[in-house]
């Protein structure tokens, strides 16, 4: 019994209204197949001739009143059935017509022999010729036209994507839209893309279809011949006729439905726009000038008062687009009048707003942005994998962990300005880096010891400058053995933001940034920050100390040492460089730990005691600044330096000037351009325990 209960439950769900729609296309489809397979009666081949005008009809009526090609996804899976469907149909009379068609002409069914009597006569070289016609007009004008269309709409859709992925993500990063608005604008793009494909594909089943219903005709009428003739012992005369009527019924059937179906493809392709089904824009924008009505009403007019012209049915015409150019007119004028008497106030309201700017034209200035090529949009891309994005999200979480604050997202946009692979990284609307990319190749960069030569185009590493070929993938293995260092195209941006983000952080660390870092400190330490700002000191003084430090590539990570820092020696002085100076000190292990990893030895450049003593009195003269070194001693200076740490590079070392506490500020603002990988510590900043030995001296020639 609880098998039998089982059972009826299922057979309830089996035939329930929901499982019978889904099973109504797989019925459909066998149907059709196996028309091809089974003979039909005359009454069935009527059923399924007139089901098929009725579903050319339906399609037709649907593709009118959609507002777009979208509404009507369907339509290729539609088209390929409907074609299935003629060719069985096609297949099936043609078994009956060959075997029943010497009875009469009602052999094939009432539908065939009312297409093959009534719309032709029964004259058959009439129905050729109308048949031949109706194929020609279905494969050579409006299947073709239509196919043409889809095949440029489907082209000019996959082009546009990138472009209308980058204006969806600009949107969303602008807030303007949410992330469920983001999401359907994406999926609406990629099933238009998916239609217009399908659509270009699905147009060769209706062309395929009128070569077949030539080729059916033709075929009809010499195997009816035969079959008549040989079989039926007919007179040839009287076969020729019986058979050809048949045959041409029989593609007529199938041919007009198949016409039907080809205009409906070419009216779902050819929308533009979705203000409206197509009737409404027909009327709308064809009948909605009175003045083109009145010049054609006036020029049909004019035919029809030429003597042997058919005068009543041109005037007649004149007659109607006149009376409607006056209908339309006084309708126009109307609603002018009205908007005019009832509205003038908002009108003018409404121009003035449109003309008036306001605070949604002023657009803020992105702090960290990336401009690319069109050729370079698939690697920023989301909907395309663009693995730049990842890189650079990653970016951003390392550049967090290692220096001590989350730097501003980078807002990607397409420039169409910009060649097409090149890229620009720009810091609050100002470019600090660009470079080229070519997705697809290899940046094989010379580390300085590589054994040969590549073929490709000779460039340089973006981020540090060293010589570097772009390489074909297939020679990347070639590069590997002959000591390359190959990277591809999207490391090569990320690398170059990563050294560019890392060299500005000083000016990506703002007012708020600042305020997040302590409100994230005061977490855990609440009374520590609560003492500082702003009751000791000013954010933006606590904002500078901070950008003092990252100028000079000390991390921030140690925010609990540089608050108790600057919380301790503010009150002797709330100068932003003493107070960085201070802080330099407080964290001089962290900072000698990491130029010196370890507890090895620091290997050092010093200067020449004479050298110290001119530098001093120079600062003692002129303060803090720089130009009060003398032209000749700043040149001898730079000069040296440069060259002590060229030999500390070559040495593998870490080229470290090391100087007196008060020449530090002094030096190291001097020497950051000239020798930008030049780090000057002071001596206070070296821990007791560290061993110094020095390795070269600046000023001592």
């Amino acid at each position: 019994m609880a098998t039998a209960g089982t059972n009826a439950i299922d057979l309830r769900q089996l035939f329930a209204p929901s499982n019978i729609r889904q099973l109504a296309a797989p019925i459909l489809v066998l149907l059709v197949l196996s028309m091809m397979v089974l003979p039909l009666p005359a009454f069935a081949l009527d059923v399924f001739f007139t089901f098929n005008i009725a579903i050319s009809m339906i399609v037709l009526l649907v593709a009118m009143y959609n507002r777009k090609a979208l509404d009507f996804s369907i339509f290729p899976t539609v088209l390929l059935i409907t074609t299935l469907l003629r060719l069985s149909l096609n297949v099936a009379s043609t078994r009956v017509v060959l075997m029943e068609g010497h009875t009469g002409p009602d052999a094939a069914g009432k539908v065939i022999e009312a297409f093959g009597h009534f719309l032709v006569g029964g004259n058959t070289a009439v129905g050729i010729v109308v048949f031949v016609i109706i194929t020609v007009i279905n494969f050579v004008v409006i299947t073709k036209g239509a196919g043409r269309i889809a095949e440029v709409g489907a082209r000019f859709t996959l082009d546009a994507m990138p472009g209308k992925q980058m204006a969806i993500d600009a949107d969303l990063n602008a807030g303007l839209i949410d992330d469920n608005e983001a999401k359907r604008r994406r999926s609406e793009i990629s099933q238009e893309a998916d239609f217009y494909g399908a659509m270009d594909g699905a147009s060769k089943f209706v062309r395929g279809d009128a070569v077949a219903g030539i080729l059916i005709l033709v075929i009809n009428i010499i195997g009816g011949l035969i079959v008549g003739v040989v079989q039926h012992d007919m007179e040839i005369t009287r076969a020729a006729n019986d058979y050809t009527l048949l045959t041409i019924g029989d593609g007529l059937v199938a041919q007009i439905p198949a016409l039907i179906i080809s205009v409906a493809a070419g009216l779902v392709v050819s929308r533009v726009g979705d203000d409206g089904d197509i009737g409404a824009q027909f009327v709308n924008q064809l009948f909605n000038n009175p003045q083109v009505l009145v010049l054609t009403a006036v020029i049909l007019g004019l035919l029809g008062l030429i003597p042997g012209m058919p005068n009543m049915v041109f005037l007649m015409l004149a007659a109607a687009l006149g009376y409607l150019a006056w209908k339309q007119g006084g309708r126009v004028g109307a609603a002018k009048g009205g908007d005019e008497i009832e509205k003038p106030a908002a009108q003018a309201a409404a121009s003035a707003a449109e003309m008036e700017a306001s605070w949604n034209d002023v657009t803020p200035v992105d702090v960290l942005g990336l401009e690319v090529g069109y050729r370079l949009i698939p690697m920023v891309d989301k909907s395309q994998n663009g693995e730049l994005l990842t890189r650079i999200r990653g970016l951003r979480k390392k550049f967090a962990q290692d220096i001590g604050f989350l730097p501003a997202p980078v807002h990607i946009r397409d420039n169409l300005e910009l060649r097409p692979n090149l890229y620009r990284i720009t810091l609050k609307g100002v470019e600090i880096g660009q470079g080229e990319a070519f997705p697809g190749q290899f940046m094989a960069i010379n580390p300085g010891r590589v054994s040969g030569r590549l073929p490709g185009n000779e460039t340089k590493d973006p981020a540090f400058g060293l010589p570097a070929v772009w390489v074909d993938a297939a020679m990347r293995d070639q590069a590997h053995a002959l000591g390359y260092t190959v990277v591809d195209a999207s490391t090569v941006i990320a690398t170059h933001i990563n050294h560019v983000i890392l060299s500005h952080a000083g000016d990506l660390l703002g007012r708020q940034e600042t305020q997040q870092l302590l409100d994230h400190i005061a977490k855990d330490s609440p009374k520590l920050v609560e003492d500082l700002v702003p009751k000791t000191l000013p954010l933006h003084v606590v904002q500078r100390v901070l950008q003092h430090l990252l100028e000079e590539g000390v991390n921030i990570r140690d925010m609990r040492s540089i608050i108790e820092a600057v919380a301790e020696n503010a009150g002797r002085t709330q100068d932003p460089a003493d107070l960085a100076a201070r802080v330099r000190t407080a964290l001089g292990r962290a900072i000698v730990q990491g130029l010196f990893p370890g507890n090895t030895e620091m290997q050092v450049i010093a200067l020449d005691p004479s050298l110290e003593r001119l530098l001093q009195q120079a600062m003692q003269a002129g303060g803090a600044d720089a130009a009060a070194i003398e032209p000749g001693l700043a040149d001898t200076l730079l000069r040296d330096t440069a060259t002590a740490a060229q030999h500390q590079e070559d040495l593998g070392l870490t080229p470290v000037l090391l100087v007196p506490n008060g020449l530090r500020w002094l030096l190291s603002r001097f020497l950051r351009r000239a020798v930008p990988s030049l780090k000057v510590i002071a001596h206070s900043e070296v821990p007791e325990s560290r061993t110094i030995r020095v390795t070269g001296v600046i000023g001592g020639g």
